[in-house]
């Protein structure tokens, strides 16, 4: 039995209600692990984890899409969340709460890695390249510019950027990306408007798929880097 933890209340608002939320994601993991809990399992209602806790339905639900976003549980109406993978444990520790707050190091550390997959696996990409993967690219990146929110092109830049892994044809890291999906999306975010990712962003992505299509090493290489590169002043230390 976990037993109720007495409230913390942070000055600031939002720093109080971010932290309520990574509280109880700990929690109900501790719950899954503590009651042995396995794929397919019910996880208690949203009024049962309201009293558990000692929290407010919104932290729950807030809670519920973080776990939603990591892949851990489906919630649908009426059943509630069900528990759809566990065996990403350590995966989800490492990318959810070590990187909640996005700090320059977590940035250069992320954009790294994905310089490794992205930028540096380019001839096995030329090898695997098709016409059906240059159209999903201009796709994705059509649907960037013509997106209404941030919210919306962010998850367009996205589609673009697991477009260029898909290439590699390697599913484990496709289900990488899916676990880094919300801190990659909090990257593409921070610091951009609308308009940032119609002009700057939208000619960078064009400038890699021109690159791909002509099977231009350096050039590929280079416009990737310096894509990913782009935002890093606009995080703190």
């Amino acid at each position: 039995m976990i037993s109720p933890r007495p409230p913390v209340e942070p000055a600031d608002t939002s720093v109080r209600a971010r932290s309520a939320v990574e509280a109880l994601v700990l929690d109900i993991r501790g719950l899954i692990d503590s009651e042995l809990l396995r794929v397919g399992d019910a996880l208690p209602s949203e009024r049962e984890l309201c009293e558990r806790f000692s929290t407010s339905r919104n932290t729950v639900r807030e809670a519920m899409r973080m776990l939603k976003a990591y892949g851990v549980v489906e919630v649908r109406p009426k059943v509630g969340a069900t528990i759809i993978d566990n065996r990403m444990a350590r995966a989800f520790d490492l990318f959810t709460f070590n990187t909640i707050e996005i700090s320059r190091k977590t940035f250069t550390d992320i954009q790294g890695f994905r310089t490794l997959i992205e930028v540096n696996s380019v001839d096995a990409m030329f090898d695997n390249l098709t016409d059906e993967h240059l159209a999903v690219l201009n796709a994705a990146n059509a649907a960037m510019g013509n997106a209404e929110t941030k919210s919306d092109a962010s998850e367009a830049d996205f589609n673009f950027h697991v477009g260029l892994v898909r290439i590699l044809d390697n599913d484990a890291l496709i289900e990488l990306y899916r676990i880094m999906k919300p801190v990659i999306i909090g990257i593409m975010e921070k610091g951009k408007s609308r308009q940032d990712f119609r002009t700057n962003t939208f000619e960078q992505h064009a400038a890699v798929i021109d690159a791909l299509a002509a099977r231009d090493r350096i050039s590929y290489q280079y416009a990737l880097q310096f894509h990913l590169n782009m935002g890093f002043n606009t995080f703190g230390e």
